[in-house]
């Protein structure tokens, strides 16, 4: 396997240095960029080809949310991104969510939690590009008026486009493939977030409240997406 190389864009030097030291001791490629723009610039190409982009929401020049916001715009490659957040600044961690962050990291945070969120961030990567080689002709799932499209990366209710976050096409996804199977939270949390964490699950059900906003005609009555009480979620399995 080539080394992973992994873009930080963060303005403060001593998070910056402290990252960087256990990209390394991971034995990951890096390069720190301390200001918006020219971080933008290389996540765009400047660099190469990124597997990672660890990004702070405050940042000179261009803030984390507008380069979250123009990467995710664009139609070619998917980079994933953890963000780097303030502990006071839930606004923008929901924010850059639904931007389509992979996931993030509350300030002040400890070496050994980045360490297991970007690799469990890249195994989930390499988890959903391993699965979409080995079934390649498995490319649409549909489900009344639900359609997912595996290789456009589209979804689509009546024939209306939805918009989801990276984070919520997978959840979908996940589990669309296992129509009537019960996932508890916990489950969801390790399989599609790739960590088991305890106190996270309040994460799982907030992308399935958001999800549900999404794709359901009656998000208080889910025709697709239904609560197990006691247990956990289910996708509905066709009538």
């Amino acid at each position: 396997m080539n080394t992973r190389r992994v873009l930080v864009i963060e303005d403060d030097p001593d998070i910056g240095r402290l990252v960087t030291l256990q990209l390394a001791e991971l034995g990951f490629e890096h390069r720190l960029v301390a200001d918006g723009i020219t971080g933008l610039a290389e996540a765009e190409g400047g660099g190469g080809r990124w597997d990672l982009l660890i990004l702070d929401l405050m940042l000179p020049r261009l803030d984390g949310l507008q380069i979250c916001k123009r990467l995710r715009s664009r139609g070619e490659g998917y980079l994933p991104i953890l963000m780097l957040t303030a502990k006071s600044s839930e606004l923008d961690r929901v924010l850059g969510l639904e931007l389509g962050a992979d996931d993030y990291l509350v300030k002040p945070f400890s070496m050994l939690e980045l360490a297991a969120r970007v690799k469990a961030i890249l195994r989930r990567q390499e988890h959903f590009e391993a699965a979409a080689a080995a079934t390649p002709a498995a490319t649409l799932i549909e489900a009344g008026e639900l359609r997912i499209d595996l290789d456009r990366h589209e979804v689509q209710v009546g024939g209306r486009s939805v918009d989801l976050t990276a984070k919520e096409f997978e959840l979908l996804v996940h589990f669309a493939r296992a129509p009537g199977r019960v996932f508890t939270r916990a489950q969801l949390l390790d399989q599609v977030w790739g960590y088991t964490h305890s106190g996270y699950e309040h994460t799982v059900n907030s992308h399935i409240n958001r999800l549900r906003n999404k794709i359901e005609r009656d998000p208080a009555q889910p025709a697709h997406i239904q609560t197990v009480w006691g247990v956990g979620y289910r996708f509905a399995t066709p009538a």
